[in-house]
């Protein structure tokens, strides 16, 4: 497997995360291309399975499938499990899932568990159900990105941010589960997949044509279309998308602003600048030194 197209963080909590009464254990993304091996080999011991097999876990995972699918097995049967599903994962109950070999799929998880946690599965999903078609979501894959973020600087508290962050994911499901608001038109659709290639891309730079190709639209009407739906350009919505990741980079790292504009694909560091400055109203330096906390 592509070594980019997969990222894994194993967590070990404290006495003290535990006493929050939520803890995280991993919180992870790969994307599985057709006739991959599944899962990948380099599993830390007790989360690398034999699909063949199942397993059973100890605590809560939060599965959600962007790409491709697949299947699922517990005690009740197999099930398929198209794109735009999650998988929640209940601990102490035996569980296999895989991609599918023709299509491979792309997947988020992130696993957590403690009394806080517990409480709220069992009043929002008591009815034991492990798989549910929320469709397309682009803030729940900002919520993994975000969980991904966090992990990765691995600092004081990290815990107790992931767990808001958890929260934040079941809460999402909660509302869109409850208010069936699973959408099988076109429209959206197209654009929620558009919106979600482009944050998952936000340090890359995106061929809006070709994005509208893969999506077997004409490009006049997606950006009819995104425009509509968002109130935005294609264009302009992604360069929203780049200066929120750079704010986020700017606030909660020590990179230079040089690198951030790199990292961010900008075509220089003075377009960085301007384009920063144009829509916050802040130079970088600027936005960094107010919205840094203060060491005094």
């Amino acid at each position: 497997m592509d070594e980019s197209k997969k990222q894994f963080h194993y967590l070990i909590p404290s006495r003290t995360d535990r006493e929050y009464g939520c803890t995280i254990s991993t919180v992870g993304t790969q994307e599985i291309l057709p006739h991959d091996t599944y899962p990948a080999s380099d599993h830390p011991q007790g989360y690398a399975f034999d699909p063949a097999r199942g397993r059973v876990l100890r605590e809560y995972q939060l599965l959600y499938i962007t790409k491709g699918q697949g299947t699922f097995s517990n005690e009740k049967g197999t099930f398929t499990v198209p794109k735009g599903s999650i998988i929640l994962l209940r601990p102490g109950l035996w569980h296999s899932y895989h991609p599918s070999d023709e299509t491979g799929w792309k997947e988020y998880f992130i696993g957590f568990d403690g009394p806080a946690i517990e409480k709220v599965i069992e009043t929002f999903f008591p009815d034991g159900e492990q798989i549910y078609n929320i469709g397309l979501n682009r803030e729940l894959v900002d919520l993994y990105q975000q969980a991904l973020d966090v992990a990765a600087m691995d600092r004081p508290a990290t815990q107790q941010l992931l767990c808001g962050i958890v929260m934040h994911m079941l809460s999402i499901a909660n509302f869109t589960i409850r208010n069936e608001a699973i959408t099988t038109d076109r429209l959206d659709q197209v654009v929620e997949q558009a919106k979600m290639i482009m944050h998952e891309r936000v340090m890359q730079n995106i061929d809006l044509e070709a994005l509208a190709a893969q999506l077997n639209v004409s490009y006049s009407w997606f950006r009819k279309i995104f425009r509509d739906y968002t109130g935005f350009p294609p264009a302009k919505y992604f360069t929203q998308i780049k200066l929120r990741h750079a704010q986020y980079l700017l606030t909660n790292t020590n990179e230079p602003i040089k690198e951030i504009a790199f990292m961010l694909s900008f075509k220089s560091t003075e377009h960085f600048y301007t384009t920063f400055k144009r829509v916050t109203g802040y130079t970088p330096n600027a936005y960094r030194k107010f919205s840094t906390p203060s060491k005094g």
